[in-house]
């Protein structure tokens, strides 16, 4: 039988349709990208088989082996079984066989497998891009006229002050659409622009090599650098220069429908409500940026000075106005127009001020933004838009020895309760019924699930650095497998990468287009048995399962800024560390 199935994965190859064509690459669920040579392989077969599997590269079978004992997915009680082929380490084409279930879809082993990843979902920030044309030199088929130019955007009666009473016209331009949506957030953008940045700090080899074609790309700037500065730039005109305040949002008074952007660019727009919430979260990514950008003063001059002082000033507002709090529908009852745009609300805030706190502290080297960031007077959870304190504990545990000596004795508590939550989420994932990190609790399927993936690989990251554990850098590869293919879906959820991919996102530029194929390297939300969206056609309400690949499905294949910052970080830190993935715990 075995050889019988080889044959046919040969003739599938050359194109011949078959049964098996149909249905073998749905039931076999891997990387549809491929594996580094020296690294763990795993494919999950879902589908009742045999125990027998193999690994097959054009005529030649390279590979025999034994399947798992069933595993039971506890969110829909579907059984998986898994191959594991990690001593094939040759580079090459490969398919992987089931005798009775049929062929995978083709994956590569190679060294840089990943490196598409890194590049596309970079690249996905550029097709954000707002106030500028997407030239097809760039662009390629999904090039479009430039969208909305936000140069003449209206101060909001919510977001109205002496210096700049209601209806004010300010410039406001730049910065990258959110989600599917044509607004600027500035909470969202906090956590994505230091995501970003985070990568450049953490590996900054292989950001300087890392080169995407953006119209930046080749000046003395790396692309990650020059990408999230596209974004930045927007940010800073976003703080009042009377008081340090920052507005909230600058948006349309209600979503546009589903046009290209260019073609709703006249919809009026706003600065809404300054907020404490938008002000630490601006003060923290400046200090960071402040860091960062001060290595290229010569062809950014002044940029790194600017950035520090408008973090200065908003942490100072925050201190004077430290209870402002978005909340949309209380603003609305005030005043017209009427807002209804994503709300970024968020009621409490000792988390922003330690993320703050602790990047103004790593920025200035001052006693007392440390101090009054009570950093650890919460726990070290996943990172989110509305929950960043443990981006504040990398930060620190980025500096490390760096750290004043009156700091010191600190570090190691910080280092423990970072790694506590990576043994957190590794705990039992061997066992899991796809074997990744991902999965632990019905808790992860929320909405933008893929952004759980991601953060939680970071997260593993963060271990891995301080521990030097494989353990843990391991785990982060099976969540960026996840990502690419081995999940509950079949789903690689990054667009345009992988065999099977959603072709219709929540993103209005993809919808609207024209264009068969969304926009490339964007993140599809993932499972979300929330279901907010009310779409009908989910065939599933399993956790792990419930996602539809639907335009209407704003819950489970949205994409989003925050979203595809962390899968950035992710396949590039991989990328980075590949050369670690053979390490044991000996070495």
């Amino acid at each position: 039988m075995l050889n019988k199935l080889v044959t046919s994965s040969a003739l599938l190859l050359a194109g011949v349709s078959t049964v098996l064509a149909q249905t073998g690459p749905e039931a076999i669920r891997l990387n549809q990208l491929g594996f580094y040579p020296q690294a763990p392989k795993t494919a999950a077969v879902a589908a009742d088989a045999p125990t027998a599997f193999a690994v097959v590269s054009g005529k030649d079978t390279v590979f025999r082996g034994q399947l798992s004992a069933p595993r039971t997915s506890p969110y829909s009680g579907k059984k998986t079984r898994l191959a594991d082929f990690s001593a094939v380490r040759k580079p090459g084409k490969y398919v992987l066989v089931v005798p009775g279930v049929g062929v995978s879809y083709p994956f590569e082993i190679r060294n840089n497998v990943n490196e598409p990843v890194a590049k596309a979902s970079l690249k996905g920030f550029y097709f954000q891009r707002l106030s500028m044309p997407l030239d097809e030199k760039y662009a390629g088929k999904w090039a479009r006229p430039a969208g909305h130019p936000d140069t003449k955007v209206l101060v909001h009666p919510s977001a109205a002050s002496a210096s700049r009473p209601a209806g004010t016209v300010l410039s406001s331009p730049l910065g990258w659409y959110d989600a599917g949506d044509y607004n600027k957030y500035i909470v969202n953008s906090g956590i994505t622009v230091a995501t970003l940045l985070s990568l450049h700090e953490d590996f900054p080899a292989y950001s300087q090599k890392l080169s995407v074609g953006i119209p930046e790309s080749g000046n003395a700037v790396p692309d990650l650098l020059d990408e999230s500065l596209y974004n930045l730039r927007w940010m800073l005109t976003m703080q009042d220069p009377t008081d340090g305040g920052v507005y909230h949002k600058l948006t349309n008074a209600k979503f546009d429908g589903m046009e290209m952007p260019h073609k709703v660019a006249n919809t009026p727009r706003y600065v809404v409500q300054k907020s404490t919430a938008a002000a630490l979260d601006f003060a923290a990514v400046m200090a960071q940026a402040s860091r960062v950008y001060r290595a290229y003063n010569r062809p950014l001059p002044g940029l790194a000075d600017s950035c520090q002082r408008a973090a200065l000033r908003a942490w100072e507002w925050a201190q004077k106005n430290p209870a402002v709090l978005y909340r949309q529908e209380e603003m609305n009852k005030q005043f017209d127009p009427d807002v209804t745009t994503g709300a970024y609300g968020d009621n409490n805030l000792s988390d922003e001020w330690a993320w703050a706190g602790a990047e103004l502290f790593a920025t200035t080297g001052k006693p007392e933004y440390l101090t009054a960031a009570k950093l650890t007077e919460g726990s070290v959870s996943l990172p989110s838009w509305n929950q960043v304190r443990a981006l504040g504990y990398y930060t620190l545990l980025r500096l490390g020895k760096k750290l004043p000596a009156q700091f010191q004795n600190q570090l190691p508590d910080w280092q423990k309760r970072v790694v506590a939550l990576s043994d957190t989420l590794m705990s039992g994932f061997d066992q899991r019924p796809y074997a990744t990190v991902m999965g632990r609790t019905a808790r992860d399927f929320i909405w933008g699930s893929s952004a759980v993936a991601a953060n939680q690989g970071i997260a593993l990251i963060q271990a891995y650095r301080l521990t030097r554990d494989p353990r843990y850098l391991r785990g982060a590869l099976t969540n960026l497998d996840y990502l690419l293919g081995r999940n509950a879906t079949g789903y690689s959820f990054v667009t345009g990468l992988g065999h099977k991919t959603p072709m219709h996102i929540h993103h209005r530029p993809s919808e609207a287009d024209g264009i068969a194929e969304p926009v490339p390297g964007l993140l599809s939300g993932g499972p979300n048995p929330g279901r907010q969206d009310k779409c009908t056609t989910y065939t599933s309400t399993a956790a792990d399962e419930c996602f539809t690949d639907d335009a209407c499905s704003y819950a489970s294949n949205e994409i989003a800024i925050n979203w595809n910052a962390p899968l950035v970080y992710l396949a590039g830190a991989i990328e980075a560390l590949q050369g670690d993935l053979g390490r044991t715990a000996n070495d």
